[in-house]
This record gives C-alpha cells, structure tokens and sequence, in this order.
C-alpha cells in the first residue's frame, strides 16, 4: 500500500509531537516526525546511543548544539547528528507543521 508522509491521515491531536515508525528494526528505526510549534524543553538534551540522520520535508525548524553551533533547516535540508552529539530542538512551526524523517542507527562507520 502506497501512503504518503506529508499526508496527516488522521490528524488526532497535534498538541503533542507525533512520532511513526515507518520501519523498526533491531539495528534501524526510520519514523516520521510531525512538529507543530514544540520544542525540547529548557535545559534538557537529546544524548541519543544511536547516530541520526534527520531530514526536513515540510516547514522550518531550528536545532541547538551543545557546542554552541545553531543550525536553521527548511524544506529539503538533512544532516547527520552522530551518536552522543548533544543536540535540542529549539523552534519548530506552527503552519505549515514540520514533516521530519528520522534514522537512527550506526550510520557512521569508523
């Protein structure tokens, strides 16, 4: 079955970020994220085990590193977060929402 990850099939409530998984393994998960004005909350950082590719299909978002970096994503922009980069979402709109997909896993290889 086709389906498409800019399509909200059912909406439900956006208050709170949505997270689906597109695919789950034991070594991979690629999800789709759906933002509509949250953010990390003060003071905490994502420390993630797993590296992350994150690509940006819909809307803007800003992300923080804990180095101090800033880095402003639009439609189409992606990076790669390496595993333990200490990173938080400081800005994400409203309208249009942000379509995110994630990857998580060993995506760096040494």
């Amino acid at each position: 079955m086709i389906k498409n990850l800019l399509c909200l099939d059912d909406p439900g409530d956006l208050r709170e970020e949505r997270f689906d998984d597109i695919l789950r393994t034991d070594d991979l998960l690629i999800e789709r994220i759906v933002s509509t004005g949250q953010a990390t909350p003060e003071g905490e950082w994502y420390d993630q085990e797993k590296d992350e590719w994150v690509i940006l299909l819909q809307g803007r978002a800003t992300l923080r590193f804990e180095s101090g970096q800033t880095t402003h994503l639009s439609p189409g922009d992606h990076l790669l977060i390496p595993a333990h980069c200490r990173h938080r979402v400081e800005k994400t709109s409203v309208n249009p929402p942000c379509v995110w997909i994630a990857v998580h896993g060993k995506l760096i290889t040494n």
